[in-house]
Parts: structure tokens; C-alpha cells; sequence
């Protein structure tokens, strides 16, 4: 055991005087805060994969009550809490959403959910997108999304072979229905079983994302990959809440309604042995800070980076020569 030193000199709690003069703040002018720490991502990402594990454990009805005191206990966690608490909800507003969700949870094969642990994965994996773009406003109508200057055109893009991905509209007639349901029943697997897009439009920086993403993907896979496809770009919060009703796993808040979140097919790719590609390519933009990647098994869900953000736009503008 060390014995502190009776020796006079240096005593307990006092620092060596140095030599460089003290920087002194001016009566009257308070000390500015220093800004708090960015949560650990990393660390958010590994405690919810423990915690999905053992609520797998937990997945039959009458463990309700027993999901109930592990997400208290474990939401609680700082790696977890921290990421949660700087959410626009915060970790109680969050916690509440998720337990509400949970109970509301009924299988459907609409739903990205296949069951309560992918619920769960969906939603706290989400909140990633929410911490990130907390300040940005939400489109809440319709009209906002087709009016919004920050949004581009799509089809107009297309048109010139500015776009390295591909989509497909949702049909906005009931003719428009019938020839979708032609077209799959004759070659069912010419394009990836997905409803479409409601709005063909983008924010700059998005699109320059994805293009880096169609890029690099068609690069890595054999000839004769289809591109990168895209089933989910900007939402209207009334539409969220529409698909939430049809009972798909929308979330709310959601990083769809904000502009900065799309969601890129993965499973279609499996027919030409390009899925595996395509997951390394997105979760290695994930440990690059570009983007927050979930796994929601058809598709997987993206979103931008903020510190990404400046970086694709700049790439956006050279592409179309603005």
C-alpha cells in the first residue's frame, strides 16, 4: 500500500504553478459552457444489439410485463440514454413511443417488423436519424413536399441521365393499378415488389448520396447488376401517418418527413448475387460517418449524415454543372 509522503512539498490537491500565465475572464463575463460530448454511436449501436438479444428472449405474449422492466432498465444505460435524451422526445418521450408501439404491434406482411425484436431494432436504431437532424422542420403536408425549394425534381434528373439509381412511381390511377398488376404477374421478378414513390422528389445532398452509392455499387458487382434501386424518398408527415393506418412500420418522428432518410432495395439483389455487395457498401458508409444504416430486411433504411451532408452537395452541384 502507498503511504502519502509527511514530507513538506507538493500536498494533496494542489497543482505545480507553471510558468505560462493564466488566461483571466473579465469580471462580469461568464465562463462559457463547454459543448456537451457527441454520444458514442458505436456504443448506442452494440447495447441495442445486447438488448434486442434478450428481448428475442422475451417475445411471447405473456412476457409484456417482463419486456416492460427490461426496456426501463436498459433504456436507462448511459450508452443508450444519451443517445435518447438528445432526441427531440428525449428518453422519456422515446421510451413511452416505443412501449406504445410495442403494444400496438400486430404482424402484417406489409409491415419491414417481422416480429417485436425487429419493432424494437426499427424504432431505436431510427432515433440515430432524429438525434442527428433534431432542428430540421418536418414537411407535414403534401403540398410542402411538391412546393419545397429544397426538394428537386427526380424525373427531371432522369431524364437527362443525371441519376445513378432507379425508382418507380407509385401508380396514380386505377389504370395506371392495373398495369402494374399486369406487368408482375408476367415478369414477376423484372423489378423489386415495392409499392413506389408517392413524391419523385429529393433534397441535393440525398441525391448526390445516392449517386455516390450507384456508383461505387455498380463498380463492385458483376455486369448485368441492376442499379441501385430506391423504394422510399421524402414523406409528408400526413403520409407517414397514412402508411402507419395501412400498417407498415413508419415511425414518428421519422427522418422520411425531414427529407434526409431514403430506403434502397436489398433483397431483389439476391437473384443476381449482389445483395452481400451492397450491404458491405452501405455498412461500410455507416463506420464512415456518412450515413446511419437500419436493417429493415427487404429494403434498408438510410439517412445522411449532417457531417456528410455539405460533402455530397458540393458533389450534387458539380454533377448537374450548378
Amino acid at each position: 500500500m502507498r503511504v502519502p509522503s509527511r514530507s513538506p512539498g507538493q500536498q494533496p490537491g494542489t497543482s505545480v504553478a507553471s510558468a505560462t500565465p493564466a488566461r483571466r475572464v473579465p469580471r462580469g463575463v461568464a465562463r462559457r459552457p463547454a459543448p456537451p460530448a457527441a454520444p458514442d454511436l458505436d456504443a448506442y449501436r452494440a447495447a441495442v444489439a445486447e438488448l434486442l438479444i434478450e428481448v428475442g428472449a422475451l417475445a411471447e405474449p405473456e412476457s409484456a410485463g417482463a419486456r416492460q422492466v427490461l426496456l426501463d432498465e436498459r433504456l436507462r444505460e448511459p450508452a443508450i440514454a444519451a443517445v435518447l435524451d438528445a432526441t427531440p422526445q428525449g428518453l422519456i418521450g422515446a421510451r413511452e413511443t416505443l412501449l406504445l408501439e410495442m403494444a400496438r404491434y400486430r404482424p402484417n406482411p406489409r409491415s419491414s417488423a417481422a416480429d417485436l425484436t425487429a419493432l424494437v431494432r426499427i424504432y431505436l436504431l431510427s432515433r440515430i436519424d432524429m438525434l442527428w437532424w433534431r432542428d430540421a422542420p418536418t414537411f407535414m403536408t403534401d403540398a410542402e413536399v411538391n412546393g419545397s425549394a429544397d426538394l428537386v425534381d427526380l424525373e427531371w434528373l432522369r431524364r437527362r441521365d443525371l441519376l445513378r439509381f432507379r425508382y418507380q412511381e407509385q401508380p396514380a390511377t386505377v389504370v395506371g393499378r392495373g398495369v402494374r398488376a399486369v406487368r408482375r404477374r408476367l415478369l414477376p421478378d423484372a423489378r423489386p415488389r415495392t409499392a413506389g414513390l408517392k413524391f419523385r422528389r429529393a433534397r441535393r445532398e440525398v441525391v448526390g448520396l445516392l449517386n455516390d452509392i450507384g456508383r461505387e455499387f455498380a463498380r463492385i458487382t458483376p455486369p448485368g447488376t441492376p442499379p441501385l434501386w430506391v423504394t422510399s424518398l421524402v414523406r409528408s408527415a400526413a403520409h407517414q401517418h397514412q402508411l402507419r393506418r395501412l400498417g407498415y412500420a413508419a415511425m414518428v418522428p421519422s427522418g422520411h418527413c425531414l427529407g434526409y432518410a431514403v430506403d434502397v432495395e436489398l433483397a431483389w439483389f439476391e437473384r443476381f448475387g449482389a445483395r452481400d455487395a451492397l450491404a458491405g457498401l452501405l455498412l461500410a458508409r455507416q463506420r464512415a460517418g456518412e450515413v446511419n444504416v437500419v436493417d429493415e430486411g427487404q429494403a434498408w433504411h438510410l439517412c445522411l449524415a449532417p457531417a456528410a451532408g455539405l460533402r455530397f452537395r458540393r458533389s450534387y452541384e458539380a454533377e448537374m454543372g450548378v
